[in-house]
C-alpha cells in the first residue's frame, strides 16, 4: 500500500464520478482530498483504500505505470 502525503493524486474506488483527487492533508486516519467533480472531502482511510494514481494526465494508466489495454 502506498502511504499518502500531500501532493499524492488518488481516485475513490467506489465513486469513480468524483474524478481525481489530490491529497491535501493526512492527520491519522483522516485524509482531506480535494477532487476534480466533488471538491474537498474528508475520507477514513481505514474504512476506504485510495487508489494512488502516478501520472493524472494519463487517463485510465494503472497506478504500476503499466498502460491499459
Amino acid at each position: 500500500m502506498t502511504r499518502l502525503v500531500p501532493g499524492l493524486f488518488v481516485r475513490h474506488p467506489g465513486r469513480p464520478d468524483w474524478g481525481t483527487g489530490q491529497v491535501q492533508s493526512v492527520i491519522g486516519a483522516r485524509v482531506t482530498v480535494n477532487f476534480e467533480n466533488a471538491g474537498k472531502l474528508l475520507i477514513n482511510s481505514d474504512a476506504v483504500t485510495l487508489e494512488t494514481i502516478e501520472d493524472p494526465s494519463v487517463p485510465g494508466k494503472p497506478p504500476d505505470g503499466r498502460h491499459a489495454p
